[in-house]
């Protein structure tokens, strides 16, 4: 039977049902819930923690000099942890070992320790690059037991744009001193610690090649204005003290007759030594560095199988050639006692000034060479001097009834004017004034060629005229190009006081006659080609009659073409005035007149010409 056909038994009325709360929630009640109120987290800052982020910040931020960073560091994590020791480790990117750029507590022997990345607690928390807290450092099979006081360590890597640069690391002589807390805290410090590091040692670097330039542009000033080799190479090693720091510093040259680079200059800690020993092509570092034409930088020359013993105490070594123009002229080369010493920067710095090293040397040597030659060519012209002087006639002749005076000043050492004093037998002189073509030593040798030909020719007692067409034709056997000479040529008779005169192209003389109303100034009007330029030449001849009192001046053309500082030439003018005003002169007083007059123009200016001149005055 079912159910639904049974009568239905009456049931009690039912109890109200008790009242749900909203917030009970029964299976199968789908309403939506009602909005819950949002409760604000309970955040809790502590004031120490943000005081310290805030000194932080102000200390990471203020400064970009790295030890002032890093004491203000250390400073700042003694204030919230009490620590016993305390470091700062950086990474060389050479040689991937870790070193104590900051430390506190640490021995000077533990400071000096380098450790390779992956070695200690300090280098497996660079190598796992991440944090590492040791409570007890005698259970950690990657301690180093450098303290033996020293029971727990915290190490924290810093870490810039994914790179490991260095490790920050405390260590205290009770065990487990250090605290989660203090971990987390020190990451901190670690992660803003890392960007400052960063960017004080991007700052120094720039600063450091901003300053090495400076100084790399004022020792290429100084190099360039040193012309003596000793005083030059002395100078660079106290020069290159100031961008490199070395304790052996050595200079070679390269010889070519030996074929060997000699030791020129060579320091050892500050003081100049002597070395002997010299280096051949591709022997040792050096050898190497200038076969190769490149630079070598040994970080450790204990094993660098290239090093030749020198200094027993050297361990880093840095050589460069110096190459001018192709070719190695000599090797630079730095060493010090530290391993791994020097660095790219060093070898990019030694590199740069080594060509400037190489120019400045071989100026230097450019101008021993020349002032070597000089000396010698000095050497040589006063030799040529004093032979020139003594071809010429140390006094004129002494005459009855005429005087002679003569002086001779060179522009240079040694000049191309001549003059000389011919015998021409009982009463008769001949008197030659010339001036050959040039100056200095190729001038004074073809004087010395004609003054020869010219004495060579006197015995046979010929006229003026008749004399230079002689001597003319023996300078055409003996030709030179653009070589000649112009010659006055007078023969003097005592017997008369007549004075025959000749002329091939030099200045003309002038005739000085003594007159009542006072002398007289007339040019001789005597001219003729210069001796060795023209074949067959032909010279006229004049004869004059003197009385007492005359002068008959013989001058060459330095006289009248000398200037002054304005550019003005002395000329015949003030010449004729200075001979105008000898109305009772000797011959002697004469000359001195000219050369002082002329002198007195050119007042200090360097003579460009010979001078020369020859008076002979009538008694």
């Amino acid at each position: 039977m079912s159910m639904a056909n049974k009568p239905r038994r009456a049931e009690p009325p039912a109890a109200p049902a008790p009242e749900v709360s909203p917030e009970h929630h029964f299976e199968g009640d789908y309403r939506p819930r009602e909005p819950e109120t949002a409760q604000p987290p309970n955040i809790r800052v502590e004031p120490l923690q943000v005081d310290f982020l805030h000194s932080l910040a102000d200390a990471l931020n203020s400064t970009l000099d790295l030890n002032t960073l890093m004491h203000r560091v250390a400073d700042l994590v003694r204030a919230v942890i009490d620590y016993r020791i305390f470091a700062i480790l950086l990474i060389n990117d050479r040689t991937q070992e870790l070193w104590m750029r900051f430390q506190i507590g640490h021995t000077p022997e533990i400071e000096r320790t380098r450790l390779k990345v992956g070695r200690g607690i300090v280098g497996q928390a660079a190598l796992q690059r991440r944090s590492l807290l040791v409570e007890d450092v005698s259970k950690d099979e990657h301690y180093i037991s450098a303290n033996p006081n020293v029971r727990s360590e915290l190490a924290v890597p810093l870490i810039v744009k994914n790179k490991v640069i260095g490790v920050l690391d405390i260590e205290s002589e009770t065990s487990g001193f250090f605290t989660p807390e203090h971990q987390r805290l020190l990451e901190v410090v670690a992660s803003r610690m890392a960007v400052a590091v960063e960017n004080a040692r991007l700052y120094t670097r720039v600063s450091r090649q901003a300053q090495t330039l400076t100084v790399l542009n004022e020792i290429s000033r100084e190099l360039t204005s040193i012309l003596d080799l000793d005083d030059l190479l002395e100078r660079i090693g106290h020069l290159l003290k100031r961008v490199i720091d070395f304790q052996m510093f050595t200079i070679l040259l390269w010889n070519e007759r030996t074929q060997q680079f000699e030791h020129r200059f060579s320091t050892r800690y500050g003081e100049r030594v002597t070395r002997e020993r010299n280096v051949t092509l591709g022997r040792g570092i050096i050898g190497t560095a200038a076969e190769q034409r490149e630079p070598i930088l040994a970080p450790d020359i204990r094993k660098d199988s290239r090093y030749v013993l020198e200094n027993p105490e050297t361990r880093s070594e840095l050589a460069v050639p110096l190459i001018y123009k192709g070719q190695v002229i000599g090797v630079v080369d730095l060493e010090h006692t530290r391993v791994n010493y020097y660095n790219e920067d060093h070898l990019r710095t030694l590199s740069t000034l080594g060509a400037q090293i190489a120019i400045s040397i071989a100026n230097a040597r450019l101008y021993q060479r020349i002032h070597e030659e000089e000396q010698r060519m000095e050497r040589d012209l006063e030799m040529a001097r004093k032979v020139q002087l003594r071809l010429m006639p140390s006094r004129p002749p002494r005459l009855e009834r005429a005087e002679i005076a003569t002086q001779f000043l060179a522009a240079r050492s040694i000049g191309g004017d001549l003059y000389d004093f011919l015998d021409y037998g009982p009463g008769r002189t001949a008197v030659a004034v010339g001036d050959v073509s040039g100056k200095a030593a190729p001038a004074a040798l073809y004087a010395a060629l004609v003054s020869g030909i010219l004495r060579s020719l006197a015995p046979q007692h010929l006229s003026p005229a008749a004399l230079l067409t002689a001597l003319n034709d023996q300078l055409q056997e003996r030709k030179l190009d653009a070589q000649y000479v112009t010659m006055l040529l007078a023969v003097w008779d005592d017997s008369n006081q007549t004075l025959q005169v000749a002329n091939a192209g030099s200045v003309q003389p002038l005739f000085v006659s003594m007159r009542a109303k006072g002398p007289e100034v007339k040019t001789i009007q005597a001219e003729g080609f210069p001796l060795g330029l023209f074949p067959n030449a032909e010279y006229e001849e004049f004869t004059l009659s003197t009385r007492p009192g005359d002068l008959i001046v013989f001058f060459s053309d330095g006289i009248v073409d000398a200037v002054n500082a304005a550019g003005d030439m002395f000329g015949d003018a003030r010449l004729n005035a200075v001979l105008q005003a000898q109305s009772h002169a000797t011959a002697a007083s004469t000359v001195e007149a000219v050369l002082k007059a002329v002198s007195d123009f050119q007042s200090g200016v360097d003579h460009f010409d010979d001078e020369t001149v020859v008076v002979l005055r009538v008694l």
